[in-house]
């Protein structure tokens, strides 16, 4: 990201922290960053997630950087849940370069938790019925290990065995989740999951190169049919 737009993200952050208070959490990611896990470069308010100058991404700026989509549309006003409890309003808003390069994501995370409770008091007394709230999701990513950890825990459920029990398709499917969902883009993640899964680092990278190895077969036989 330019020198010139980061500031400019910069002054915006500290804008927004002092109009909304302590309880707002502004955050500046540069995702042409030369590392995946450390592309926080500005943070007000942190301590709302607990994260700093220099940790991860979250799980949304880690789907953004996989997904390949030029134009991802904002996501405004959606409600996230922290590790300790703590639920968010949220938004996120994609910065593009002059060519329309997704170059950074500013954040927005609101901590409404208090509110929430000022208005669940208010709402026991005057209302005859409590309407279904949105389904909350948890912020999985505080810091680039427990997003690994996390996304490694989705991999196994998703196969439905303990890895004790799992044969080489298990472990295929297990692993090309891990590699669509940004996994290896974590520094030395390459070595855990190997551990994890009981099979060595050429055998992880066949598994992952096996995904690309069926999607040209698809493609070739499309184009004979």
């Amino acid at each position: 990201m330019k020198a010139s737009k980061l500031e400019m993200l910069k002054q915006i952050a500290r804008g927004l922290a002092a109009q909304f208070g302590p309880n707002c959490e502004i955050v500046v990611h540069d995702l042409a960053a030369s590392k995946v896990e450390h592309s926080i470069v500005h943070i007000e308010n942190g301590h709302v997630t607990g994260r700093k100058v220099g940790d991860g991404p979250s799980k949304i700026v880690m789907e953004q950087m996989m997904s390949g989509n030029d134009d991802p549309q904002d996501q405004l006003a959606y409600l996230t849940r922290t590790p300790d409890g703590k639920i968010l309003k949220s938004s996120t808003i994609y910065i593009h370069d002059s060519n329309g390069k997704v170059t950074g994501i500013l954040s927005i995370n609101f901590d409404i938790s208090a509110l929430l409770m000022v208005e669940n008091a208010i709402s026991g007394i005057t209302a005859t019925h409590t309407p279904d709230r949105d389904e909350q999701q948890r912020i999985t990513v505080i810091n680039v290990n427990d997003m690994l950890e996390d996304l490694i825990e989705q991999s196994v459920a998703l196969v439905g065995k303990p890895v004790a029990l799992m044969n080489k398709e298990d472990k295929v499917k297990a692993i090309q989740f891990l590699s669509s969902h940004g996994a290896f883009l974590i520094t030395k993640s390459g070595d855990k999951v190997a551990k994890y899964f009981g099979i060595s680092k050429y055998t992880l990278y066949s598994y992952i190169d096996a995904k690309t190895e069926t999607k040209q077969e698809e493609k070739s036989h499309g184009q004979q049919d």
